[in-house]
C-alpha cells in the first residue's frame, strides 16, 4: 500500500500540473489530498454543480476543499439540457461524464493546466461505469486506478492521513435513483434530494431513496432497517415524504446495494451502478 502512494506521488509529480474533478468523495478527496502535498499551487479542484448532484454533498465538497486550501470552484453543469440524458437510457452515464469531462478539458486549458484526473479507483474496473468510457475517449486520467489503489486502501490511508472523508458512505448522482427509461425531471430530481437530505439530517447515513412515481423505495443497511421502523422515526418519514409528493413510502427489505434498479433490467448482466 505505502509502494502505491509513493507511486502515485511520482505519477502526480510527472504531470506538474493538473485540473482534479472533486466530488468530495473518499476517492477524490484523496486525490486531492496527495495531489496539494505533491503539485502545491498547481492544482485547481473543480465541482461540478447541477440538479443532478445532492445538495449536501455540493455543500460539503466546498468546506472539505476549502479545509485543505486549493483553489476551488464550482462547475455548473446542464446535463438536464440534453435530450439523450434526460431519457435515461442504460448508457446515461457515459452521456453525464462527456458532458461534464469536456467542460473540464476547456477550464484546464484556460488556466495552463498540463491534464484533467479524476477519482476512479482500481476496484471501478470490475464495475459497470459507462463514464469510464468517456474519460477514456476524452483523455482524463485516473491516477488511483493507474498505480493500482482500491477502494479498501484508499480508505486506509485516508485514515491514517486525518482525512474526514475515510470512512464517507459511497456517493451518486441523483439519477441513480430513477430506473432506467424513466424520463429524469427537475421535479423528480429535486424531491429525492429533499427526502435524501431529511434522512441524513435525522441520522441515517449510507441510504438511497429510490424513486419509482408514486412510491418511494428507502434503502439503507440492514442493521439499520430496524432504527428505520421504529415508530415515531417512520411516521416522521412517511409525513415528510408525502409532503414531497410520494403516495407510498417504502423500506425495502434486501437494504442498501449497489445497482439494485438493474434488477429492473436495463444494464447488462451482472453490471453495477449506484
Amino acid at each position: 500500500m505505502d509502494k502505491k502512494l509513493k507511486k502515485l506521488k511520482q505519477v502526480l509529480s510527472e504531470a506538474k500540473s493538473a485540473l482534479i474533478a472533486f466530488s468530495g468523495g473518499v476517492d477524490s478527496t484523496f486525490l486531492l489530498s496527495v495531489a496539494k502535498e505533491v503539485l502545491a499551487d498547481k492544482i485547481l479542484a473543480v465541482t461540478a454543480k447541477a440538479d443532478i448532484f445532492p445538495s449536501y454533498e455540493t455543500r460539503e465538497a466546498k468546506e472539505i476543499a476549502d479545509s485543505t486550501g486549493v483553489n476551488h470552484i464550482f462547475l455548473e453543469t446542464a446535463q438536464l439540457q440534453a435530450t439523450n440524458f434526460v431519457n435515461n437510457p442504460p448508457d446515461r452515464c457515459y452521456i453525464c461524464k462527456k458532458i461534464l469531462f469536456t467542460n473540464l478539458l476547456e477550464i484546464a486549458k484556460e488556466n495552463n493546466l498540463n491534464c484533467v484526473l479524476d477519482g476512479s479507483n482500481y476496484d471501478d474496473l470490475s464495475d459497470y461505469r459507462p463514464g469510464a468510457q468517456a474519460a477514456l475517449e476524452l483523455g482524463i486520467k485516473s491516477p488511483l486506478q493507474e498505480v493500482k489503489l482500491t477502494k479498501a486502501e484508499i480508505r486506509m490511508l485516508s485514515e491514517k492521513m486525518g482525512l474526514k472523508t475515510w470512512d464517507k458512505p459511497p456517493l451518486a448522482c441523483l439519477a441513480t435513483r430513477i430506473p432506467y427509461g424513466e424520463m429524469i425531471t427537475k421535479e423528480k430530481l429535486k424531491r429525492i434530494d429533499q427526502a435524501e437530505t431529511f434522512l441524513l439530517q435525522s441520522g441515517t447515513k449510507g441510504m438511497r431513496v429510490r424513486d419509482h412515481n408514486d412510491i418511494a423505495r428507502i434503502e439503507v443497511a440492514k442493521d439499520d432497517i430496524p432504527g428505520l421502523l421504529e415508530p415515531n422515526y417512520a411516521d416522521k418519514i412517511v409525513v415528510h415524504l408525502k409532503r414531497l409528493g410520494y403516495t407510498y413510502i417504502t423500506v425495502d427489505l434486501e437494504g442498501y446495494r449497489t445497482g439494485s434498479l438493474n434488477e429492473m433490467g436495463g444494464a447488462k448482466n451482472g453490471q453495477k451502478r449506484n
